[in-house]
C-alpha cells in the first residue's frame, strides 16, 4: 500500500522546489498545474513528478482542480499539499506507519503551522487541515476554502504533536495582495446573496481586525502581527465591496430593462 503526494499549482516556480524537496521518499508525486506561465511545470518534470494539466479557464482558485489531481494519483492514499507548504520527515514516517494498521479511517486531519514574515503565527495553530485521505470515495467541492468529503471515518493527529504539523511557509506581501484579490473575488461570488450595507462595510472589517489583533494575540508579533490583522480586515472589506458592486450592477441592469 502506497501514498501519493498531490500538489495543485499555478505559477508556483518560486515555491515548488522547496515543497518537492520535503516530500522525497513518497511513492509518487503528482503535480496538477493550471496552465502556469512561469517555470512551474518544468520544475515538476525535472524532479520526476507525474505532471498533468488542468485547463485554467476563468478559475481563480485551485479547488476546481482538486478532484482531478486526486484521481490522477496511482496509490490508494493521498497527501494533498499546496506549493507553499512542506512537511517533515517525521510526518512522512507517521503517515506510512498509519496506513500499515487497517482501520475504517478514510481521512486524517493534520495540524498546520502558519508563518507570516518568517514568524510562527501561534494564534492560528493548530489550523487542522483534512489533507490525508483515501483516493477512492473522496470528493472535493469546487468552492474556495472547501474541505473534502471521504467515504469513511475521519480521525486527526493531536495538535500537541507539533513535530507532525504541515508547515505553511511565509509568502511575500506582493503574493498576499495578489491572492487577496483572487480570493475575495471567489468569496464574493460564493456569497453574492449576502446583505451588504454601509454599517456592515464599516463594522465587519473592524471586528475582524479586533478579533485577530487583540483577541487572537497578533499584537504580540509587533509590526508583523499588525500587518496580518490589517490584511485580514482589508480582505473582508474588499469581499463585501465586491458583493455590493455585483448587486448594484444587477439592480442597474434591471432598471435598464424596465425603461
Amino acid at each position: 500500500m502506497g501514498i501519493s503526494v498531490v500538489i495543485n499549482t499555478y505559477n508556483e516556480a518560486k515555491n515548488l522546489q522547496e515543497c518537492l524537496d520535503s516530500v522525497k521518499g513518497f511513492d509518487e508525486i503528482v503535480v496538477c498545474d493550471m496552465e502556469s506561465t512561469d517555470e512551474t511545470v518544468e520544475i515538476a518534470r525535472r524532479n520526476g513528478c507525474k505532471t498533468i494539466i488542468f485547463p485554467k479557464g476563468s478559475h481563480t482558485i485551485c479547488e476546481p482542480a482538486r478532484n482531478t489531481a486526486i484521481q490522477s494519483a496511482s496509490n490508494p492514499w493521498v497527501l494533498v499539499l499546496d506549493a507553499d507548504e512542506k512537511i517533515t520527515p517525521r510526518l512522512r514516517d507517521y503517515l506510512y506507519a498509519f496506513i500499515e494498521n487497517p482501520s475504517d479511517v478514510a481521512g486524517l486531519f493534520i495540524p498546520r503551522k502558519n508563518y507570516v514574515m518568517h514568524r510562527f503565527r501561534k494564534s492560528s495553530y493548530p489550523d487542522s487541515q483534512l489533507r490525508f485521505l483515501k483516493r477512492d470515495g473522496s470528493d472535493w467541492p469546487a468552492t474556495i476554502h472547501s474541505h473534502p468529503t471521504v467515504a469513511g471515518r475521519i480521525d486527526r493527529i493531536p495538535s500537541k504533536r507539533t513535530d507532525l504539523a504541515l508547515i505553511h511557509k511565509s509568502v511575500s506581501l506582493t503574493d498576499i495582495v495578489e491572492r487577496m484579490n483572487r480570493y475575495t473575488s471567489a468569496q464574493a461570488e460564493k456569497k453574492r446573496s449576502k446583505k451588504v450595507n454601509l454599517l456592515s462595510m464599516i463594522f465587519v472589517p473592524w471586528w475582524f481586525f479586533f478579533k485577530i489583533y487583540i483577541l487572537g494575540g497578533s499584537f504580540r508579533y509587533g509590526i508583523a502581527g499588525y500587518i496580518v490583522a490589517k490584511k485580514d480586515a482589508i480582505s473582508r472589506f474588499y469581499m463585501l465591496a465586491k458583493i455590493y458592486e455585483a448587486q448594484n450592477e444587477a439592480r442597474f441592469r434591471e432598471k435598464e430593462r424596465n425603461l
